[in-house]
Formats: C-alpha cells, sequence, structure tokens
C-alpha cells in the first residue's frame, strides 16, 4: 500500500462521527444540544454515560488502530515517520470530517489519545492519569484535557527525547488542543465553563 492511501484511509477513519450518530440514533443532533459539540464529553452529557462511553470508545480507535495497523502494510522505508502522520490526518478527520462536510466535529482529544496509545504508550498513559486526576478535583472537561495536553509532551520529552519526531507530534498537538478548546478558555475566564456530571439537554449556543 502507498503510504499516502495510508494517509487517505486514516482521516476518512478519523471522519466518522460517531456521536452524530449515536444522537441521530437517539433522534437528535448533538449539535444541536448541550455544548453543540460532536465529542464523548457532550455525548455523555447529553445522552447519557452508557452511550458517551461508546462514543468516546469509537473517538479512541479510529486514533488507535490506523498508527497500529497502517505501518505494517504500506510500502516506506520510514513506518515510524509515516505512522505519526496517519495520527495526525485521524485527528484532522476528527476535527475536520468529511462526512459531514468538514464542519462540526469534534476537539480531536479522544481521537489524539488513541494515537498516543499506539505510538507512545506510556507517555499517553502519563497524560491520561493527569486528565483523570484533574478531572476528579476540578470536574471541568476543558481543564483536564488542557491538563493532559500539557503533560503529554513533558512525558514524551523524558520517555523520547527532545530530537525524537514523536516529541515534536506532541507539541503540535498541544497547540492544536489549546485551539480547539480556545471557546472554553473563554468561558473559563468569564468563569462559565460546566463542570461535569450532570445530563444537560440544554440547547447549544
Amino acid at each position: 500500500m502507498h503510504p499516502l492511501l495510508g494517509v487517505l484511509l486514516s482521516y476518512l477513519a478519523g471522519s466518522v462521527p460517531f456521536a452524530y450518530l449515536a444522537g441521530k440514533a437517539r433522534g437528535i443532533d448533538l449539535r444541536q444540544h448541550g455544548s453543540g459539540n460532536l465529542g464523548a464529553t457532550n455525548a455523555v452529557r447529553v445522552l447519557g454515560p452508557r452511550i458517551g462511553g461508546l462514543v468516546y470508545l469509537g473517538d479512541t480507535l479510529k486514533g488507535l488502530l490506523p498508527v497500529m495497523l497502517l505501518p505494517r502494510v504500506v510500502q516506506t522505508p520510514n513506518p515510524d515517520l509515516w505512522a505519526i502522520a496517519f495520527g495526525i490526518a485521524a485527528v484532522v478527520g476528527h476535527v475536520r470530517p468529511i462526512f459531514l462536510l468538514g464542519k462540526g466535529g469534534g476537539k480531536g482529544v479522544a481521537t489524539a489519545g488513541g494515537v498516543f496509545f499506539g505510538l507512545a504508550l506510556v507517555p499517553a498513559l502519563i497524560s491520561l492519569i493527569v486528565f483523570a486526576v484533574t478531572l476528579m478535583i476540578t470536574r471541568i472537561v476543558s481543564v483536564s484535557s488542557l491538563a493532559g495536553a500539557i503533560a503529554l509532551p513533558i512525558a514524551v520529552f523524558v520517555w523520547a527525547g527532545p530530537r525524537a519526531p514523536i516529541f515534536l507530534f506532541s507539541m503540535a498537538l498541544f497547540v492544536f488542543v489549546v485551539w480547539t478548546h480556545r471557546s472554553n478558555i473563554g468561558r473559563l475566564r468569564r468563569g462559565e465553563e460546566p463542570r461535569f456530571g450532570r445530563k444537560s439537554e440544554a440547547p447549544a449556543q
């Protein structure tokens, strides 16, 4: 397989909008409920933890599977670098899904987590622990996502060193997560960011 085909397949996998499909199965468009975001957090708030958990699993797998499976079949002398490219494509697909005309995707945290579970397991686990502990303390998912995004490049730096391509990817991912959470950061500054733990049916603002 040509590696560019792998990039395309990774993008298509990332574009599968599990949150949108889960909402439609319940007769609602998640883009019009809760935060309006097609991610696992909004799915949990609007559809409940069981369905939201399945959405999280799906979003994670569409980042994990491309970086785990495609490097085994691509024809390239640099499968590790192409694995990173596949991961980037999956995250971009989640945020800008072609199946929704490039609009209304999620913020990429779960899919990026799946990518790093496939590329750098130990740093990914450290990032997940930081996310979980921060969520337990603050009950604010956006703060926890940002904390996990900060912890990831630090852990990768220790694990792989500053010259490793995976470290540069983790730094770029941190910037990307901050960018996708810019509206959350604005709400945090105004003290308006909702806390996690209750179901919401309010229309998106």
